[in-house]
């Protein structure tokens, strides 16, 4: 008997702090559920991270063998052109342990990680000897600028065309606006970008780089001038290729709200019309958005990997095509993850703005 109270006794103590969680999140289902949303983000970061060495490893044709090779060839060459000789399979190994590639990828991931969150390190670019942090946060702002920005004008019209384009259902006017914008949902955003390119090269009304060829530092004032009338194209190519899915999901979201009971109910006790389309349809529109804003956020973040290709424009989608074409696997990897985090970062903010819209999400949460 006293061996069975000893285990229930020890069992009791190592469950008491997961009681004690349980009963703080029965008492702030909201905490609960923001927390569960951070330990999810946590989870699929470190599987998309081992998931990602693991491709690394089994893609076929190693570059980063090929990197290290012109590495150490670039480095033994004046040696090399002296003694005559030729780097063997020893050196050849030596250099592999040394940047600790002879161990197994999810080792390499372990110490990788280690780096990052202990030592707060993404180490250096094999290409250009520089820190990948500076790399990174140099192209960084721009990305998020640019996104950010179409994201805010993409919001703004799609709910004042969604819910102006609702009280015209039936409409020739409704019908024209529905149609363009499910062209510009279907249209190819490549294409379209490449069209803004031959007008801006065919018109010279605009630059074909968006990106002004002087520093922020030179003249502050002539500098947001220039920004503005370079980036004009690419953020309208961005705005034209959001906007259309956007807008038909408030416009049909606005109309099935107009056609559910309450709004009928609302209707016959004489409350004015525009108090039932913005205090009670309109806040019910706010759930889909929100819940669909987080994979517009990841669309944006993605198109403008090709945007910043065709139209020159230094942000981080183009840091990642130029660290993949020179094979810079350390750059690769912190891209990758980075943008990654920026984007399951965007989803967990929005399920948590869905938790204080919607109480029957957090509540639900339990």
């Amino acid at each position: 008997m006293n061996s069975k109270n000893a285990i229930k006794t020890v069992t009791k103590n190592l469950l008491a702090p997961f009681y004690r969680i349980r009963q703080i999140a029965q008492k702030t289902p909201l905490l609960s559920y923001i927390t569960s949303r951070f330990i999810t983000l946590c989870a699929t970061l470190f599987i998309l991270g081992f998931l990602v060495f693991g491709l690394m490893e089994l893609a076929p044709g190693d570059m980063v063998d090929q990197v290290m090779i012109q590495q150490f060839f670039s480095e033994q060459q004046t040696r090399v052109q002296r003694s005559g000789e030729t780097p063997g399979s020893e050196q050849y190994e030596r250099q592999r342990a040394a940047l600790g590639l002879d161990q197994p990828f999810y080792r390499q991931y372990l110490k990788w990680l280690n780096r990052v969150f202990i030592h707060h390190d993404l180490g250096l670019s094999l290409v250009s000897k520089a820190p990948v942090s500076f790399l990174i946060a140099s192209r960084l702002l721009n990305s998020v600028v640019l996104n950010m920005v179409s994201l805010v004008l993409i919001t703004v019209f799609s709910f004042l065309l969604g819910v102006y384009f609702s009280t015209k259902a039936g409409t020739r006017t409704d019908l024209a606006v529905t149609f363009f914008a499910l062209m510009l949902h279907a249209f190819p955003g490549m294409l379209l970008l490449i069209l803004f390119q031959l007008f801006a090269s065919a018109s010279a009304l605009f630059p074909v780089t968006s990106y002004p060829p002087f520093p922020f530092s030179e003249s502050p004032v002539r500098f947001v001038f220039s920004y503005a009338h370079h980036i004009f194209l690419p953020l309208l190519a961005s705005f034209l290729g959001g906007i259309g899915g956007t807008l038909r999901l408030i416009r049909a979201t606005m109309l099935d709200q107009l056609g559910q009971p309450y709004i009928t109910s609302l209707r016959s006790r004489g409350i004015a019309e525009w108090r039932i389309y913005f205090n009670h349809a309109f806040r019910n529109t706010l759930n889909p958005y929100i819940t669909g804003s987080a994979n517009l956020l990841a669309g944006l973040f993605s198109g403008s990997l090709i945007l910043e290709i065709i139209f020159a424009y230094p942000g981080i989608g183009r840091l990642m095509y130029e660290a993949v074409a020179q094979e810079d696997i350390n750059l690769v990897l912190a891209n990758i993850m980075f943008i990654s985090a920026l984007v399951l970062a965007g989803m967990v903010i929005s399920d948590i703005a869905l938790a204080f819209v919607d109480p029957r999400v957090r509540y639900g949460s339990e």
